[in-house]
């Protein structure tokens, strides 16, 4: 994968930045509900407008917790691009539909701008499509895509009847987890896929890494930022580090204005080299 910042725009985020907010543990008693709150109306008042979530994450609590912060979004900060996930159990024609009604009347939207199959189940890949499309054209979701798809999961998906609109596969990628560079990233941008970044800064031990802290002193900012930058730097990646905390976040939005140096770039692949054969699938 290069090692440049090249622009590969993603139209269907109109604009958005390429740095989002997750909320895989949100909701969820790790922190009280109006702190989480707040820091996801921080984060979008920052600009990081995408936010991620999911039926499963917290039973649809995650989704409930958006839902509170949109009704107290202030005037002017704009409209939040939603991304929301069904579970394989629920990838049924019917069950996407009954799924999708639940996590919209969750987030208290007429419409989730973008709706992803959380990996792969039993219910055949054309029946999920179809359902999508059949959403899509009723302008309940604007977009859909999938996640936790490998390469082989995408080929077999542009065999499919309307497969190739999906527009994005979220994945786990970050510094230390890059095996999607070898094949799927590039497949992804040679087919007009964006790649959405889940866990980009890890299993949070990325945070206190002394190289990204190096660089990042360099920057004059933190570790964090310099670990966003690196996952965005192709230009094709949307990053979503999760964090219920406003401190955390005003760090992540530093990598909004971050651009990392050849000399940078290089460090990092020193350290965890890009993969030279293909790597099984990350999934967390």
């Amino acid at each position: 994968m290069s090692t440049t910042n090249e622009s590969s725009p993603l139209p269907f985020l109109e604009g958005r930045a390429h740095l989002g907010l997750g909320s895989w543990h949100l909701g969820q008693g790790r922190r009280d509900w109006d702190t989480e709150m707040q820091a996801l109306i921080a984060g979008v008042q920052l600009g990081l407008s995408v936010i991620d979530t999911a039926e499963m994450y917290g039973d649809g609590l995650s989704e409930e917790l958006i839902g509170d912060a949109l009704r107290q979004l202030p005037p002017g900060s704009g409209q939040p691009f939603l991304v929301s996930k069904v579970l394989p159990h629920n990838a049924s024609r019917r069950g996407v539909v009954r799924a999708f009604e639940a996590s919209r009347q969750r987030l208290g939207v007429r419409c989730i701008d973008l709706y992803l199959l959380h990996w792969r189940g039993s219910t055949p890949l054309a029946e999920t499509v179809a359902a999508f499309e059949e959403l899509k054209a009723e302008g309940k979701i604007r977009h859909w895509g999938v996640s936790n798809f490998d390469t082989d999961d995408m080929q077999e998906l542009w065999r499919i009847p309307q497969g190739r609109n999906c527009v994005v596969n979220q994945v786990l990628y970050n510094v230390q987890s890059r095996g999607i560079e070898y094949d799927l990233l590039p497949w992804c941008r040679e087919h007009g896929v964006g790649v959405m970044a889940y866990c980009p800064l890890g299993h949070s031990d990325l945070i206190g890494d002394p190289l990204l802290a190096e660089i990042g002193d360099r920057h004059g900012v933190g570790g964090t930022a310099v670990a966003l930058a690196w996952a965005m730097r192709s230009g094709q990646v949307i990053a979503i580090p999760e964090s219920g905390s406003a401190e955390h976040i005003h760090d992540n939005a530093a990598a909004l204005s971050l651009k990392l140096d050849a000399d940078d770039l290089a460090r990092i692949d020193a350290a965890s080299p890009p993969p030279r054969r293909k790597q099984p699938l990350d999934i967390l």
